[in-house]
């Protein structure tokens, strides 16, 4: 659905699960229907942790936007993969900076809908249609160049994202474009899927093809084959890990280091 038309529902399947509505299921949100509901307690029985491990990965999101903000003074976010909108979102923790400007990146026409009804007001913040493959070309879009200043640090974020991308070479393309783009004091930060149980990551897989939104969905994989896409950035402390484990503060850690579901991610600095 582009800017400017009207929603059209048939195109939003209720009776079929989709990614979005499952992942806002994991998060415990009330966005979902029966078949995503469904397709959910599929993905537990195939993963236990895999709530917890999404909303350690949202909590890990709305950390590293907080961190970025209150060390770095970072004004600008893109987010990709953005999802259904949730209680708070980026714009949300990062609004105590009055020059704030996010954009929020997704393919989902469910997604577009809500999210331009709910989070978009055009000053501060802007809802676009897009997905990772497209990164690098999507900030130079005049309608995202309005809000994002590329001349200046700007956070571009892929978390639980990167699994979505089908090939392991194309995601370290996207993240590699993406670095090359902004300016230096930017930052990147990503996160991708971990599983070191080689039959869990082929039934989820399965599953997670099926709800992926136009099939966009890449593979759950090991750390050791992501661990490559992350070894050209520049990565600040405490590096590539767990998210649950990324500076958690006073939050609860319980459920991290599990190998069988996990979710990886890290913050790199631009320049």
């Amino acid at each position: 659905m582009e800017r400017g038309q009207m929603p059209r529902l048939d195109v939003i399947d209720v009776a079929w699960p989709n990614l979005a509505r499952v992942n806002n299921f994991l998060l415990g949100g009330k966005d979902n229907y029966r078949a995503d509901r469904e397709a959910g307690e599929r993905l537990l029985q195939i993963a236990p942790e895999a709530s917890q491990v999404a909303q350690a990965a949202h909590r890990f999101l709305l950390r590293v936007t907080s961190h970025l903000v209150q060390e770095y003074r970072m004004r600008q976010f893109v987010v990709f993969g953005c999802g259904l909108p949730t209680p708070v979102g980026v714009h949300q923790v990062a609004q105590a900076n009055t020059d704030l400007r996010v954009v929020y990146v997704d393919d989902d026409p469910l997604v577009l809908v809500h999210g331009r009804a709910l989070w978009e007001d055009r000053r501060h913040t802007l809802v676009v249609r897009g997905d990772a493959m497209q990164a690098s070309s999507l900030l130079l879009r005049s309608d995202v160049r309005q809000m994002i200043d590329l001349a200046s640090p700007v956070a571009v974020m892929f978390v639980s994202v990167l699994h979505t991308v089908p090939e392991l070479a194309d995601a370290a393309r996207v993240l590699e474009q993406m670095a090359g783009v902004l300016a230096p004091g930017s930052f990147i930060v990503a996160s991708h899927l971990v599983s070191e149980d080689a039959e869990v990551r082929q039934r989820a897989n399965v599953l997670l093809q099926e709800v992926a939104t136009a099939g966009h969905w890449g593979r759950v994989r090991s750390r050791s084959e992501i661990e490559p896409l992350f070894v050209p950035l520049r990565l600040v402390a405490p590096g590539l890990v767990d998210v649950h484990q990324w500076r958690p503060g006073s939050e609860a850690c319980a459920g991290d280091g599990s190998r069988k579901w996990a979710e990886y991610g890290a913050v790199a600095m631009v320049g």
